[in-house]
């Protein structure tokens, strides 16, 4: 049976508190200052993980107690080596396979330079994750009975190694597509690399409001820290996908836009009755998803050991689609099947999918539709 570890981190002070509870209480500058200081440990260990055809594996969550602004402020080569001692310890308790999740798969190279110090195969897990978003974006798309094909398309992050994988698979099924960018250059370039594949009237900005506002379908794949969704820019009846973490999309959307749906994409669920249990106290670790889910990435990793393909599987800023295809289809061998919607940190019901739908019929009938008169003012014009 082949093992696995998971690097993990917190995404947000709040995630601080779940990781460890004994912080709960303390002043945020206190909880930052502290985390500088903690070297990576072993959290939890992971089991139960069984295909249908009887395979298992197990491993562990190695935490790299760093918030998402300190990975991408500290000095560099500090961070490496905290995550290459987090693989490393995966490895002294027995993984033979390593995943990245978060920011620790985005800084620097996308793990290239983790994997050269690395003593056992490392993955970022993006190719899962690439699969099982957009998956989820047309899932959303259909309970919204959003019809795909006449829809346009934003894409946030188009330019970054999963939202320009992103773009490929969404192209051949959208109405058009809106790549959204902030480097202007590397937008145009990716635009004109990738504009025979796009359906007629695509385009391209560098203004997120704006094409935000002209879309019916949204998904979000950035390494931004900050929101970047706000309520008042999304159409009644939109659909938004985010794969980002921390998250991209405004909570305020929750509350004030009941006409929106919004989705969290790459979670999936996971094989057999799997359970994570803390290494430090008693209890099972809480990711901050529901029991026998997880992400994508780290999925990607489990299937890999279950398959015995003990290799570094997606790395690096460009995303083979042949290895998107091929690990959502040993994905589903080994068992695994998209998550139930979700958002926000709850669970989406039918029901609320209803009443959602009912909730953006009235607001286009009433007229007050944000964004449902913007016309995109594109850097690069629809073409043909």
């Amino acid at each position: 049976m082949a093992k696995f570890c998971f690097v993990i981190h917190p995404l947000s002070f709040e995630d601080v508190a779940r990781y460890e509870p004994g912080a709960s209480g303390k002043g945020r500058p206190i909880i930052a200052k502290i985390l500088e200081w903690m070297p990576a440990h072993a959290t939890a260990r992971v089991t139960g993980i069984v295909t249908p055809d009887g395979r298992e594996t197990e491993g562990w969550l190695i935490a790299v107690p760093l918030l998402p602004e300190q990975i991408l402020s500290l000095p560099r080569e500090e961070v490496y080596a905290r995550i290459v001692r987090a693989v490393e310890i995966g490895a002294e308790l027995g993984a033979q396979v390593a995943g990245l999740g978060a920011f620790t798969a985005v800084i620097g190279d996308g793990g290239v330079t983790i994997a050269k110090r690395s003593p056992i195969p490392v993955t970022t897990g993006n190719s899962l994750t690439i699969a099982a978003g957009v998956a989820s974006l047309f899932r959303a798309a259909e309970a919204m009975g959003l019809a795909i094909e006449r829809a346009n398309v934003a894409v946030i992050g188009a330019t970054g190694s999963i939202g320009a994988a992103c773009v490929r698979l969404i192209a051949p099924r959208a109405g058009r597509l809106t790549l959204v960018a902030r480097n202007l250059t590397r937008l145009r370039t990716f635009f004109a690399s990738v504009e025979a594949l796009l359906p007629p009237g695509s385009s391209y900005t560098t203004d997120v409001r704006t094409a935000v506002r002209g879309a019916d379908a949204i998904l979000t794949a950035t390494s931004s820290t900050q929101e970047v969704i706000e309520p008042e820019d999304v159409r009644s009846g939109a659909v938004v996908c985010e794969l980002s973490l921390p998250h991209d999309v405004s909570r305020r959307i929750a509350t004030e836009r009941p006409d929106v749906l919004v989705v969290e994409g790459g979670n999936m669920r996971i094989p057999g009755q799997p359970r994570m249990d803390r290494l430090r106290g008693a209890g099972r670790f809480d990711l901050g998803l529901p029991e026998g889910t997880a992400l994508a990435c780290m999925s990607e990793t489990m299937v890999l050991a279950l398959e015995e393909r003990l290799e570094p599987f997606t790395l690096g800023r460009g995303i083979d689609l042949a290895k998107v295809i091929e690990i959502e289809r040993l994905a589903y061998r080994c068992g695994f099947s998209l998550a139930d919607l979700r958002a926000f940190d709850a669970a989406i019901t039918p029901e609320q999918i209803r009443r959602t739908r009912e909730a953006a019929q009235r607001r286009l009938s009433s007229g007050r539709a944000a964004g449902a008169d913007a016309r995109c003012e594109m850097v690069g014009p629809g073409r043909r």
